[in-house]
């Protein structure tokens, strides 16, 4: 699957010895992902025993066409701590800007391939109800020779599921755009979806390109009233089965989750998947503990992230301040990654020395007033030194206490040296 030396790169970057890398990508606890047909300048892994991962979403919209403004979220992304990126683009070109956007990143990149399906079956047959497999596998096929390094495929909406969550009607209705699709297909055509339908086929292929395949939650809650319901749960189980399929035939597979949860089922869903999903990586969207912070859903998704990934998510999605109401901007981008940087960096600090004593210096840097140390240890350098541009810049007090800082007045108590 992946080269020797290819192996001891990332164990070297994750700082774990090779064999322990090794036994979890054996186990189906950790992936890498990286396509074979492209080199990844800064690979990861992502599973049980290594620093929580983030994911951004970037990719121009039918409303927000310009490819350059999406390369330049890819790089500030990344700048912020992203460890890969996924282009989630709809419209036309398609093929050309995510060729541009794999040309340009260092990290790796994945796709919603079910998004450039839906916009050129509705180009060519005015309808996506009229979605083939052929359809389907051609534009894998033709991703995964771009060098595309994950794939999120809804395999887990089911003709029975469809018929079901028609009597267990939900708050939130289905947010997932590919879930959406699906669902629609499935009940126009009544016929099973077709990417279950055809797993084994496309195994076949994502074997041959070495791409992992993370297996989507079409029926993911769009609100906390919806938490864990019959919809959720159905498809998990049904993801549960998809992963043991994936290892069966040597494809990495890792599984996504919600969504808007209640903070008192966010544990739950965590230990409900490892057990469902046979401790495959997950890929949290989130999640989001509540419903009325659009604007905010950055800090949201991050106090929802933290949650998760202290109960064993492993990698966390970027929600932007733009969740539920634009497509986002630069400034979005970089917000919402850095929140998610924060989330995760807080559940990394209890887990691994080097992120503890970062904290340490960090802390011991700001007592002595030590600005210059303490940027350096900071996770947005160039925010700190804008903020700490004032009248009291010179001095080595910040502006909040001024002459009345705290740290000063009790420097000469002897019992605190």
């Amino acid at each position: 699957m992946f080269t020797n030396a290819f192996i001891k790169k990332v164990a070297n970057k994750e700082c774990v010895s090779v064999k322990f890398l090794t036994e979890q990508l054996k186990a189906g606890k950790a992936v890498i992902t990286a396509n074979n047909r492209r080199e990844v300048k800064k690979p990861c892994a992502i599973g049980k025993g290594f620093k929580v991962k983030i994911n951004t979403n970037i990719g121009v919209s039918t409303a927000s066409p310009d490819l350059n403004t999406e390369l330049q979220k890819l790089h500030v992304a990344v700048k912020a701590g992203a460890d890969t990126v996924m282009d989630l683009s709809v419209g036309d070109n398609l093929n050309n800007v995510r060729r541009k956007i794999i040309a340009a990143s260092d990290v790796p990149v994945g796709t919603v391939p079910m998004y450039q399906i839906v916009s050129e079956v509705e180009r060519r047959k005015g309808d996506l109800t009229k979605i083939t497999f052929d359809d389907i596998y051609d534009a894998l096929e033709c991703q995964a020779k771009d060098g595309v390094d994950f794939f999120t495929l809804h395999a887990g909406i089911l003709q029975n599921t469809v018929k079901k969550i028609a009597k267990n009607k939900r708050t939130g209705g289905i947010v997932s755009r590919g879930g959406a699709v699906l669902t629609r297909w499935i009940h126009v055509n009544k016929q099973e979806n077709p990417i279950y339908a055809n797993f084994d086929k496309i195994l076949q292929l994502c074997k041959e390109y070495n791409i992992t395949i993370s297996l989507g939650d079409a029926l993911r809650p769009g609100a906390i009233a919806d938490s864990t319901d019959f919809a959720q749960t159905s498809e998990l189980k049904v993801l549960g089965q998809l992963v043991l399929r994936c290892r069966k035939q040597g494809v990495q597979a890792m599984v996504e989750g919600p969504g808007h949860i209640r903070l008192d089922q966010i544990a739950y869903n965590m230990k409900l998947q490892q057990k469902l999903c046979h401790g495959a990586p997950f890929y949290v969207l989130g999640p989001l503990p509540t419903d009325i912070a659009a604007g905010y859903d950055h800090i949201t998704g991050a106090i929802g992230g933290a949650i998760a990934a202290m109960n064993g998510a492993n990698f966390l999605c970027v929600v932007t301040p733009a969740e539920h109401l634009r497509h986002p901007s630069i400034e979005d981008i970089k917000n919402g990654t850095m929140a998610s940087k924060i989330a995760a960096h807080s559940v990394d600090v209890l887990r691994f020395k080097d992120e503890w004593d970062r904290d340490a210096k960090l802390s011991l840097y700001r007592s002595r007033r030590d600005w210059n140390n303490q940027y350096k240890m900071l996770l947005d350098e160039e925010k700190a030194r804008e903020y700490r541009k004032s009248k009291d810049a010179s001095k080595d007090v910040c502006s909040m206490c001024g002459d009345y800082c705290a740290l000063k007045i009790v420097e000469k108590c002897n019992f605190l040296k």
